[in-house]
């Protein structure tokens, strides 16, 4: 037989180095390990109603794709994480994954020079050491989960992750939040639709057997027991948003028989902006506004954020302004700073509750 049956369409396939091996080349520290658990725990004890005041909110750039400008805007962070702690759980986006609509940069874990030459490897463990740096910084951090196989890597210094619009739909990951430690959001799908994230969430709850790599990298068959930490994300679609007032108790209503009692996030940016950042700050107050009025089951918020306000085209070799985006547009930091204690003032004091 003369013609090629397999891999006709493959240029190259390289050898990873192992999940263990990366982990013993940056282990995880005590510090590390106990702001993730504790970030955990607080953000379980909202989920399910034992902590019916404190709202989550998860804050931070679109994507990562300078470490020198996500360390900066983690110490930033910090000071706020200090000063509100009693009010609200802050956790920083620290994606490195980008799910694309067509083709553009994948995110610093698939190309972490940012010139196409997607060295992995490298993405993998420069992924690791920028979330052990913030972590140690004080700063517990989230993830979009993309590839089910880099949640072996990083998955220990992750407090919170959420499953895209793209991807809520989707088996494979379903299956991988069913099995993952941390708390998870399901996005609604990008045509506005709640129902996707709502199946994706009673999916998450049950045992599932699937494809994976364990730590030493080897293909395993993969059992989980269900993850009974989920939420949905409200992030509009269909060029339409989803946040109002109505849309919250409905969602709310979706989600009643999942036993959750705080269920719903809103995404400030997206389709609920109109995918116009300076917007972002209205969505959030809107949503504010729901809770003040009683609405308990809103458990938090998602805001894309960067040291400076707006995004730049990235171009291979084409030189980058310090701190500003490079997918999504995102509010600068004096927004966001104004924008979290304000997060915050909404929030009632523990000596006004009781």
């Amino acid at each position: 037989m003369s013609e090629q049956l397999e891999d006709t369409h493959l240029v190259d396939m390289q050898p990873l180095i192992a999940p263990r091996a990366v982990k013993a080349e940056l282990p995880m520290t005590e510090q590390a390990a106990e702001l993730v658990s504790e970030t955990r725990q607080l953000i379980r004890a909202i989920l399910h109603g034992r902590d019916q005041r404190r709202l989550l909110v998860v804050t931070g750039p679109c994507s990562i794709h300078d470490a020198e400008a996500a360390y900066e805007y983690a110490g930033r962070l910090k000071k706020v994480i200090d000063a509100t702690r009693d009010r609200l759980v802050i956790v920083m986006r620290t994606y490195f994954e980008k799910p694309r609509t067509t083709v553009g940069w994948q995110g610093l874990l698939n190309d972490p020079h940012l010139d196409g030459s997607c060295d992995i490897p490298t993405g993998l463990q420069m992924a690791r050491q920028i979330l052990l740096h913030i972590n140690q910084l004080g700063v517990p951090c989230a993830v979009e989960v993309l590839d089910p196989v880099t949640p072996q890597y990083v998955a220990d210094l992750i407090s919170w992750a959420a499953i895209g619009a793209r991807t809520t739909e989707s088996q494979t990951h379903r299956e991988l939040a069913s099995g993952l430690s941390m708390p998870i959001g399901f996005k609604n799908g990008t045509d506005g639709q709640v129902q996707s994230a709502i199946n994706a969430m009673i999916s998450a709850r049950h045992p599932h057997s699937f494809l994976g790599i364990n730590a030493d990298g080897l293909t395993c068959m993969v059992k989980t027991g269900g993850n009974p930490d989920r939420h949905i994300v409200l992030r509009g679609g269909g060029g339409k948003p989803n946040c109002g007032p109505e849309d919250i108790a409905r969602a709310v209503e979706f989600v009643a028989g999942e036993e959750i009692a705080r269920a719903v996030m809103v995404d400030c940016s997206h389709d609920n902006s109109g995918k116009d950042h300076t917007r972002q700050g209205q969505v959030c107050r809107d949503a504010l506004a729901v809770f003040r009025d009683g609405q308990r089951a809103l458990m938090g918020l998602l805001i894309e954020s960067n040291l400076k306000p707006g995004k730049q085209a990235w171009k291979e070799g084409v030189q980058l302004e310090y701190g500003m985006s490079i997918t999504d547009a995102c509010i600068g930091w004096e927004e966001t700073e104004q924008l979290l204690y304000e997060i915050a003032e909404a929030v009632p004091s523990q000596k006004r509750e009781s």
